[in-house]
């Protein structure tokens, strides 16, 4: 048989653990007239094939037929039989405020925008709660989803999170390029979406925060490209320009000007004439200059002798 457990308690529980096990593994022998020692913070509840008994407040008790009438009523073939020991699971629950809670998204999610059209994101963020209902959160957190270390309640509770928020994001219907100044909106949104469904866990929600959405880098390019493109502004001006800087370019470069003005031409011009056209304009005023150089100049009359 394995040791009977006298003194049940959890004092090197550390203000990061959600929940200590007695025993680590497996399921412990207890006795009537064993102590439970409950710590401020803490909340033992026993727990025996796959639901949560009795609990536990802060204090030292003396477990009697008494003060567990759950764990009597459902073990009474045991203590009828004459023996006064059962077997069972203990969970201390600390009852602190947990602060500085992270959340992130693993991946990016994917939500409509109405300037980008589409847009890949990341969000980060951080919560406090606190277990509200002690005998509910063992019942079903270990109970229902098999968890009780603190990473694992961890990642389950992220998990909530980040549904409850791509919902929020996505039927906000707020383009990324807005939603800085929105983050205290979408908090409080997100929060009260998550009430519910941590209630349902025996906890309470206290407070949840928003502290940076970010752009994957194709999302951050397509930004880039569009914020370029707002400040040029007018894109056939811009051409124009960009053009007649090119052709100036050329016509400095002496006599390599005729292959860069050709390069200029292909590469900027040539989409809308432009370049030929200030090439044939250039043409022409140069020609009119010739010629009126090649002009003779008339020879003034003689004075008569």
């Amino acid at each position: 048989m394995a040791r009977i457990i006298d003194v049940i308690e959890a004092p090197d529980q550390g203000p990061a653990d959600m929940v200590v096990r007695i025993p680590q593994s497996g399921s412990g022998d207890f006795q009537i007239g064993s102590q439970v020692i409950v710590r401020e913070s803490q909340t033992a509840v026993f727990f025996r094939d796959g639901k949560a008994l009795d609990s536990f407040g802060a204090g030292r008790h003396t477990i009697t037929t008494a003060n567990i009438p759950l764990i009597t009523n459902l073990l009474e073939r045991i203590f009828s039989s004459g023996k006064n020991i059962f077997t069972a699971e203990v969970y201390f629950v600390n009852r602190r405020e947990f602060l500085e809670q992270k959340w992130g998204t693993p991946e990016p999610i994917t939500l409509r925008d109405k300037d980008l059209g589409m847009v890949r994101l990341r969000a980060f963020g951080n919560y406090s709660m606190q277990v509200s209902d002690p005998q509910l959160f063992v019942t079903k957190i270990v109970g229902t989803q098999g968890l009780y270390q603190t990473a694992q309640i961890d990642a389950y509770l992220r998990g909530v999170i980040i549904s409850r928020m791509t919902d929020v994001l996505a039927s906000s219907g707020a383009s990324f390029l807005d939603m800085p100044a929105l983050f205290d909106e979408l908090s409080a949104g997100i929060k009260a979406r998550l009430a519910d469904d941590f209630a349902a866990l025996g906890i309470a929600l206290k407070q949840m925060f928003i502290q940076s959405v970010s752009p994957t880098e194709e999302t951050q390019k397509a930004i880039d490209e569009r914020a370029s493109m707002g400040a040029i502004g007018n894109m056939q001006a811009y051409m124009q320009y960009k053009a007649a800087r090119a052709l100036g370019d050329a016509a400095q470069a002496g006599d390599g000007g005729a292959g860069s003005l050709t390069g200029a031409g292909l590469g900027l011009g040539a989409g809308m004439g432009l370049g030929g056209v200030m090439a044939q304009a250039m043409t022409q005023a140069m020609a009119a200059g010739s010629s009126s150089r090649a002009r003779p100049r008339p020879r003034p009359p003689r004075r008569p002798m």
